[in-house]
């Protein structure tokens, strides 16, 4: 593999404007209901000590992923060139099997019963150039993009 994209949440800069998600929703023209980049309160502690974090959830493009293991119709593949995991909608059968494996709990399905997730916009982007709508979005660089793998020796 050449290289390995990654976008990584720094959660103390976030401050939940919810930028990211709209960014993405707007970007990829996507369904109600359907969130690729969601950005999650998690509260901790009891009253009168409660404090609240932030959470960014979306597809983590795991080195192994065990959704594309599992998948029965080979709908899920890695890219060799980038690390992004990818859904062939075509194939995709709605089964949920990827659901039921993935650790994240992130594919979700639309109105066609296919699945989706983040794709990092693989196909509308130029990762050598610019960065995820996400990503480009985050008024506080709570969003990160970067290689992971240095092509360079």
């Amino acid at each position: 593999m050449s290289a390995q994209y990654k976008i990584s949440f720094i959660e103390e800069r976030c401050i939940q404007c919810h930028g990211c998600s709209t960014a993405c929703k707007s970007w990829n023209e996507i369904e109600p209901g359907i969130h690729l980049r969601q950005i999650k309160n998690v509260w901790h502690g009891k009253y009168p000590k409660v404090k609240i974090s932030s959470l960014s959830m979306a597809c983590r493009h795991c080195k192994d992923p065990e959704c594309m293991a599992a998948c029965p119709v080979k709908a899920i593949t890695k890219s060799k060139t980038n690390g992004v995991v990818i859904v062939d909608k075509e194939k995709c059968t709605g089964c949920k099997i990827c659901l039921k494996q993935c650790p994240y709990d992130i594919p979700q399905f639309g109105e066609d019963k296919k699945m989706y997730k983040c794709d990092m916009c693989i196909d509308k982007i130029d990762f050598e150039k610019t960065t995820p709508p996400c990503v480009e979005t985050c008024p506080t660089n709570a969003l990160l993009f970067s290689n992971l793998i240095s092509t360079e020796k």
